[in-house]
Formats: C-alpha cells, sequence, structure tokens
C-alpha cells in the first residue's frame, strides 16, 4: 500500500514538474477572469442591478420558505454541468483548434465566479459575503483547481499534438499520452462529485441558515 501510495506521490509530482509553466498560466488566466467578472459588476446599470437583485430576493425567499429542489435532483442537475463542461475541455484537448477554446472556457468559468461572488457583495453586502462564502466559495475549492488541473492537461496534450504534426523531430507515441490523459479526467471525475453532493446537500442548510437570520 505504501509502495503504491509512493508511485502515486511521483506520478503527481512528475505530472506538475512537466507542466509547471501551464500551471501557472492557467491559475493567472483565471485569477484574471476573477478580477473581470468583478469589474463586470461595477459596470452594469443600475436597472440591471435592480432586476439581477429582485431575482436574487425571490430565490433567497424560497430557500427561506425551503421551496427549492430536492437535494438528489440538484446533485444530478450540478454534476451533469460539470461533467458536460469538463468533458468539453477533454474533447477539445485532442484536436489542434481546440486550444484557444479552453483557454476561453476557463477564463469565463473566472468571470462567473467573480461576478457572482462580486455581485453578491456589492449589493448586501455583509450578508452578501456571507452567502457567497456558504453557497459559491466551498464548492468552488474544489471546483477551481479540478478545472485549472483538466485545462492544463487539456491544453498540453493539444501542444503534443500540434508538435507532433508540425515538427518533424518530435514524435512522441500518442496512445500512452492519451491514456493518461483520460484517467486524469476521470480523476477530476471523482473530485467533480464530491463537489456537486456538497453544493446540493449541504450549500441549501447552510444558505438557509445565513437567509433567515442575516437578512
Amino acid at each position: 500500500m505504501r509502495g503504491k501510495r509512493n508511485r502515486f506521490g511521483q506520478v503527481v509530482a512528475s505530472h506538475i514538474d512537466e507542466n509547471r509553466s501551464i500551471y501557472i498560466f492557467t491559475t493567472i488566466l483565471f485569477l484574471m477572469g476573477i478580477i473581470f467578472g468583478a469589474i463586470i459588476v461595477n459596470s452594469l446599470s443600475l436597472t440591471q442591478k435592480h432586476d439581477l437583485y429582485m431575482y436574487l430576493t425571490q430565490f433567497f425567499g424560497q430557500v427561506s420558505d425551503g421551496q427549492i429542489a430536492q437535494s438528489s435532483a440538484m446533485f444530478t442537475q450540478s454534476f451533469a454541468h460539470y461533467a458536460k463542461y469538463v468533458g468539453l475541455m477533454w474533447i477539445l484537448g485532442l484536436s489542434i483548434i481546440g486550444l484557444p477554446v479552453i483557454l476561453i472556457l476557463l477564463f469565463l468559468k473566472g468571470v462567473v465566479v467573480g461576478f457572482t461572488v462580486g455581485f453578491l457583495v456589492n449589493q448586501m453586502g455583509m450578508s452578501g459575503f456571507l452567502l457567497s462564502f456558504v453557497s459559491v466559495m466551498p464548492q468552488n475549492f474544489v471546483l477551481v483547481p479540478a478545472f485549472i488541473i483538466v485545462a492544463t492537461g487539456a491544453i498540453s496534450f493539444s501542444l503534443i499534438m500540434i508538435r507532433n504534426q508540425f515538427i518533424k523531430r518530435s514524435n512522441q507515441p500518442i496512445f500512452p499520452l492519451f491514456i493518461r490523459y483520460s484517467m486524469l479526467i476521470l480523476c477530476v471525475g471523482a473530485v467533480l462529485a464530491v463537489a456537486s453532493a456538497f453544493e446540493a446537500y449541504i450549500s441549501p442548510y447552510l444558505m438557509k441558515i445565513v437567509v433567515s437570520h442575516f437578512m
């Protein structure tokens, strides 16, 4: 058992070391998306902010009254959404032309996170921060690294495809790399299940506590 753990640790360390520059780039790109999303909040008109705020107020009223979907349905919906997102990145990583789209998807994910947290804090102050802390941040502590790992793996595989296609000296065997790339995606899929479970079974109760006591 200890030998398997050491081997797994070596594989992870090797993967990070081989793709260190890509990890740095994807992390910076995601952070830029978060900043851009927060900036968008300030660029909204008063009417747009009011409409969004009314929608949120209605939603939080439903949360407070317990009028939300069943946890099992929420889990299925969340997991399906995240799995489609990761699956799309995986497919794009298999093609040469998918590289820029992967970067756009990762950036947009950062924009969504930044906009959501920024809007809640902008409109509700401390209550909005607490809501974002219990409803947005917990699962994103898991989802964000997962998306960055998937994006890095997809970019790395796409770059290998490009090198094999356009650089004659480069002739890396694709199939073993494809298996390793696909296994990475499957491992991330298990992480997505954990995040979806938290979002479906725990977040609604935490949100209800915050809405009932601080709003």
